[in-house]
């Protein structure tokens, strides 16, 4: 029954998300042709898709549990400075190091690739806690995740969570990205592999502490820095090459821990 109730939620969550996507932000755009801001607060809507499903259906997903159990149980482990402060610090380093090596690469400023973009610094810090880090981490670590790496070892439940959440971005891959033709093919490969890396990041360090927020904090601190990097296909490449270091030595670290 369990097992049944995990692929009915994720097959609810991609149907959903997908035509929150083509139906309001769809119609926002090509009927109603909204400003950016209205679109990225749509666009916000959309990523609560995970959530939402989980809530209308909770009886239905998690049975014998009220909203108020799952949360609690959500957030019940133990939340440490240095190891929230490290998940946060690895997730950063990782985009900041890209950019890096990208610079020496292009032989450009590591500064000309960051532009604080059309809004406020502190609306797209709003912007970027209330997108993903909080409309989809109840659902993908706060439900899936206990489920797969109760069924799994710590590397299949990781790569297993990375492709699901990886292939739910699908419709954004199209509608939202600023690369056609062949270069979709490393971006694509690139979005793979990063959030494969970033669930083998959240699984370290949740399995120890089991608190959702490790996943909401190292999501925010990947999707916060996007909002002011001006990059182009190459940085995809580099970046996938650093998360499989980062995969590589996080297996490492789990495998001295265990």
């Amino acid at each position: 029954m369990e097992k049944k109730n995990i692929r009915n939620y994720v097959i609810a969550s991609y149907l959903v998300f997908w035509a929150m996507v083509m139906g309001i932000c769809g119609t926002a755009s090509m009927v109603f042709h909204c400003p950016p801001v209205v679109m990225r607060i749509l666009s916000n809507v959309c990523a609560w898709a995970p959530t939402i499903v989980l809530l209308v259906g909770f009886r239905y997903f998690v049975p014998g549990k009220t909203v108020k159990e799952f949360y609690k149980n959500a957030f019940a482990g133990k939340v440490t400075f240095p190891s929230i402060l490290t998940a946060a610090l690895l997730t950063l380093g990782a985009t900041l190091v890209t950019v890096a090596i990208l610079s020496a690469v292009q032989g450009r400023s590591f500064a000309s690739y960051w532009n604080l973009g059309a809004y406020p610094f502190w609306t797209s810090f709003l912007f970027s806690v209330t997108t993903g880090p909080t409309g989809e981490e109840s659902g993908w670590r706060g439900y899936v995740r206990p489920y797969l790496n109760s069924r799994h070892g710590f590397f299949a439940a990781s790569v297993i969570q990375g492709l699901i959440w990886a292939f739910w971005h699908t419709i954004l891959w199209f509608v939202d990205s600023d690369f056609m033709g062949l270069q979709m093919i490393p971006y694509v490969l690139s979005n793979v592999i990063v959030m494969t890396g970033l669930c083998f990041i959240m699984n370290f360090f949740m399995e120890k502490h089991d608190n959702l927020l490790y996943g909401i904090v190292i999501h925010f601190c990947f999707n916060f820095l996007y909002c002011f990097l001006k990059v182009d296909i190459l940085f995809y490449v580099i970046l996938s090459a650093v998360y499989i270091l980062i995969i590589a030595g996080v297996c490492l670290a789990n495998k001295k821990r265990a």
